[in-house]
């Protein structure tokens, strides 16, 4: 059983139980997820089974969108209600006002990672140490905010919803923070939804109970998506038979003598001779070569 999987993640758990429920349905241990989600949150969780699991770290696409509650003039710990209150505002904040430093959390930013969350620092996740009542420094991460959207908002309740689309290593509630923290009174997230991962949206997904009735149905294989799926969007290429033996070696191959070859573009999805899908190349024009950036077998 190879392919993709995606689930509709439920609220309450975490990304890795989600795994971990899955490998008693699916009897697959091979198992890895394309992108943590919150325990509160909700959504579009793509899980990676059997070989596809080599590729959980070379996602073409990387994009991610939310629809996110969030509630203007309170602080917490996890930035989120979920944690413990850390300050309140009774300050009033106009939908004007709100409207009007949205823009500046667009486009290429610094973000400081949140401590309740699954970053690293000196070997350690930030939510264990969080946990235990430690603080530690953290360094700014460059992230990229696509588009924010006000869907909606209560002036009254100070409350409301933003659709927001954002690459990789984003954190929302903290984009919600800061937000606050910019118009001065702070913020929290009230709820999350992911509504798209890597391609796939909410109508791609499956909840563990069709999983499983699939499972025992024999079907599962109907849910499964292959892996070629994620790498749809890069031109393809496919090799002769002796291509395929070199380069599932990792051997470099002679650009010139590679078909479907386009000048300035790098990034390539591989087939064999047999038509398998075989991984990811990346082109060096300078040196000739085609090189591996990912092979799954």
């Amino acid at each position: 059983m190879n392919g993709i999987i995606c689930v509709n993640k439920p609220a309450g758990f975490t990304s890795f139980d989600v795994v971990a429920k899955l490998r008693g349905i699916l009897r697959e241990r091979r198992l890895g997820h394309g992108g943590t989600l919150d325990p509160m949150a909700t959504g579009v969780l793509p899980v990676f089974v059997g070989t596809a699991t080599k590729a959980c770290d070379i996602m073409p696409d990387n994009t991610k969108s939310y629809r996110a509650g969030f509630r203007l003039g309170e602080t917490t710990d996890t930035q989120d209600v979920t944690g413990e209150v850390l300050s309140r505002s009774d300050m009033a904040v106009g939908e004007d006002a709100l409207r009007a430093v949205i823009p500046e959390f667009i486009g290429e930013i610094m973000q400081l990672p949140p401590m309740y969350s699954a970053v690293q620092v000196n070997g350690q996740r930030l939510y264990d140490l969080a946990r235990k009542g430690v603080e530690v420094e953290r360094e700014p991460r460059r992230i990229e905010v696509f588009d924010i959207e006000l869907v909606s908002y209560d002036e009254g309740a100070r409350e409301g919803v933003l659709d927001i689309s954002c690459g990789k290593g984003t954190y929302i509630r903290t984009i919600i923070s800061d937000i606050g923290g910019k118009l001065g009174c702070g913020g929290v997230m009230t709820s999350l939804v992911r509504t798209s991962s890597g391609g796939f949206t909410l109508g791609d997904c499956f909840t563990f109970e069709q999983i499983q009735q699939a499972r025992d149905e024999d079907r599962l294989a109907e849910l499964i998506l292959p892996i070629e799926h994620v790498f749809a969007k890069l031109p393809r290429l496919r090799l002769n038979e002796a291509q395929t033996r070199m380069y599932r070696n990792g051997v470099k191959l002679d650009i010139t003598r590679v078909h479907d070859i386009k000048q300035g573009v790098a990034d390539y999805a591989v087939y064999g001779s047999d038509g398998a899908f075989i991984g990811t190349a990346l082109a060096d024009f300078d040196g000739g070569i085609l090189r591996v950036a990912k092979n799954l077998g």
